[in-house]
Order: C-alpha cells, then sequence, then structure tokens
C-alpha cells in the first residue's frame, strides 16, 4: 500500500476501535510529565485479531522495503514487545527486548534475550512521543556492539524534539501513521469538531508548556 494512503488507512482503523482518545478539559499526564488533551492508544491493536494481523504485517513490510539487510528485531518494553515478537516471527529472525532500566535482581539485564555482537537490528517502538525512551534502547543496542540500521514504530506524534533527536542519533523512523493523518481524518469522520483543531494545534507547537 502507498504510504500515505496507508497512514489514513490505518488512523481510519485506529479511531473505529477508539484508540484515539481526545480529553481536552481532563488531560493526559505523559511519563515525560507533559499534559496532552491527546492520547494514542496503539495497543489496543492487540486485542483485535485481524487488527493485530494488519499492524504486524505492515511493520514487516515496512522493515522489508527500509531495512532488508535486518538481522534481529528489538522490542522496546513493555509496549512494543507483543508487536516485536510478532514481526520477528513474521520474518523468522531473532528477538529480544529493552528493558527501560536494568533489572533490579538476577543478571540485571538490560537488553532480554541474545544479542550477537555485530548483528544488524531494526528496533521495533509502539509509539514515540519526545523520543527519550526510543532512542535510549537504540543506544543500550549500539553499547551491545550491535549496528541499529533503523526503527519502524505504529504512531509518531512527530514532535520537533523527537524529529531532531532521531537525526542526531542518526536513526531512520518508519512508521505507520502519524499526528496529522489521524488529525485529519478524524476531522473528515466526525470523530472530533472543527473547533478542537485549534487547541491540538496550540498543544502541539509547545506541548512541554502547554496548561502551565
Amino acid at each position: 500500500m502507498e504510504m500515505d494512503n496507508l497512514k489514513k488507512d490505518f488512523a481510519r482503523r485506529l479511531l473505529g476501535i477508539k484508540a484515539i482518545k481526545l480529553q481536552p478539559n481532563n488531560p493526559f499526564t505523559w511519563a515525560s510529565g507533559w499534559k496532552s488533551p491527546f492520547y494514542c492508544d496503539n495497543r489496543k491493536t492487540l486485542s483485535y485479531p485481524e487488527l493485530r494481523n494488519y499492524v504486524k504485517l505492515e511493520l514487516t513490510h515496512a522493515i522489508l522495503e527500509h531495512f532488508p539487510e535486518v538481522e534481529a528485531i528489538a522490542g522496546v518494553a513493555t509496549g512494543a514487545i507483543p508487536q516485536g515478537a510478532l514481526v520477528a516471527d513474521a520474518l523468522c529472525l531473532p528477538f529480544v527486548y529493552i528493558r527501560n532500566k536494568p533489572k533490579d535482581h538476577g543478571l540485571e539485564n538490560l537488553i532480554e534475550g541474545e544479542l550477537r555482537p555485530n548483528t544488524k537490528v531494526v528496533v521495533v517502538e509502539d509509539l514515540v512521543s519526545t523520543g527519550g525512551s526510543s532512542l535510549k534502547a537504540v543506544e543500550a543496542i549500539r553499547k551491545n556492539a550491535c549496528e541499529v540500521i533503523g526503527m519502524v514504530a505504529s504512531y509518531t506524534y512527530g514532535f520537533p524534539v523527537a524529529e531532531e533527536a532521531f537525526r542526531a542519533a542518526n536513526v531512520q523512523l518508519v512508521t505507520l501513521t502519524d499526528y496529522d493523518h489521524v488529525v485529519a481524518t478524524a476531522l473528515e469522520t466526525g470523530y472530533i469538531a472543527e473547533t478542537d483543531i485549534q487547541l491540538l494545534n496550540e498543544w502541539r507547537k509547545d506541548p512541554a508548556s502547554w496548561m502551565k
């Protein structure tokens, strides 16, 4: 499927299972501490077999198209562990997952599974906001003497701070859909109103300071 059509199609599917939540009067608080009127819970796709398979296939296609030299798949804990495992299975490749901090007992691993040195790795993420946790996973893999050749994700908010961080880390990010396509599709389908757009745009410009 052509990329722009894919982004619209997946946005429509996310809206169809109510994975997109808009709460301007009762904003969400993200792990980063940012307040947000908008939340994308694409992990809900796991509960819908047809949609789960769609995500697996489209992430797999994205990897084969953009990163065909891949030798292993790494999922970012916890949200991308299931998608990463599904994709690794579809590609018949080794799979590991990356914790956000080392385990506090046993081997104290940051990387769970076996990742041999010099392996070409594609990271699977479920959602990219600031990019912080995603790029921490990249750093952990690189410290393991492996090469991160790219990252695929279901969704990105496309914040400038994240795009700059990915550029600085020299990581190519490919996503199935993004904020712009979700908001445009939500407006077309009546999921949100025209009056919501101004608030969303104000938040998107400076999410770190919104509601402060």
